[in-house]
């Protein structure tokens, strides 16, 4: 498939920028909704993969850097997660797995963004903790060997664990997913090239986009946040997503 031909490319690249402003504002990198799009345009699971990890690592990057900029971002709840996740993320990203596993495994993370989407993520503790140490270890290293393996980040499945578990409020929980999606990525992509595998070259051009989109939702998501139409929009296309993984 022409991924740069205009039936395709304009399209894609519109919804594409709209995804990134949507997960950027949250302090996401856009992983889950990139492999959706890529799900729905018909793209192999050899393009989807390193593409949703290209895109990750700017998206959350700027994301990052806005909610730290705005004083959301505290050490002591990353680092326990990001000890063991970097290392498993690349042996995530170095495992290559049969199509058809891949797209179901892809599925079931669908499935749990888009229950995100649904704020179906528990509700913030009055009183916030630090990360214990053993839970916060296992959780990254867990988190960190499918976010390579598929190509997320793991900011969908780590935001509402922290909140959840009284670890931080909502806009910590977005600061410290920000930077673990982008070092998870980066692992990962490091061990996707070491493998062998290749980022396709189309995959640069949607660069410029996301990064767009995502500094303009990152900029207004690290300030305020109230867009319950568009979310739902986007869980549409990842309802769609998730049917065309497991159908066809």
């Amino acid at each position: 498939m022409d991924m740069l031909a205009p039936e395709i490319v304009i399209p894609f690249a519109a919804i594409l920028a709209v995804v990134a402003f949507l997960y950027a504002s949250v302090g996401h990198g856009g992983a889950s909704g990139y492999l959706a799009l890529m799900a729905l345009f018909s793209f192999s699971p050899a393009v989807m993969k390193p593409t949703a990890l290209l895109l990750n690592i700017f998206v959350s990057g700027i994301s990052f850097w806005f909610f730290n900029k705005n004083k959301h971002f505290n050490w002591k709840f990353f680092y326990p997660f990001a000890i063991t996740s970097i290392p498993m993320a690349f042996l995530g990203g170095y495992i290559t797995i049969d199509a058809t596993l891949y797209k179901q495994i892809l599925g079931v993370f669908l499935a749990i963004a888009i229950l995100r989407m649904f704020n179906f993520r528990g509700t913030e503790n009055k009183e916030i903790k630090p990360p214990h140490l053993i839970g916060a270890l296992v959780i990254g290293s867990a988190i960190g060997l499918f976010s390579g393996m598929i190509g997320i980040g793991g900011g969908i499945i780590l935001s509402p664990v922290i909140i959840l578990l009284g670890w931080g409020h909502m806009k910590q929980a977005a600061a410290v997913s920000a930077l673990f999606i982008f070092v998870n990525s980066i692992s990962g992509s490091i061990g996707f090239a070491v493998q062998g595998g290749e980022i396709p070259i189309e995959a640069w051009y949607f660069i410029p986009v996301a990064i767009i989109g995502g500094s303009l939702g990152a900029l207004y998501g690290s300030q305020k946040f109230d867009m319950k139409t568009l979310k739902y929009v986007l869980a549409g296309v990842l309802i769609i997503a998730v049917f065309k993984l497991f159908l066809v």
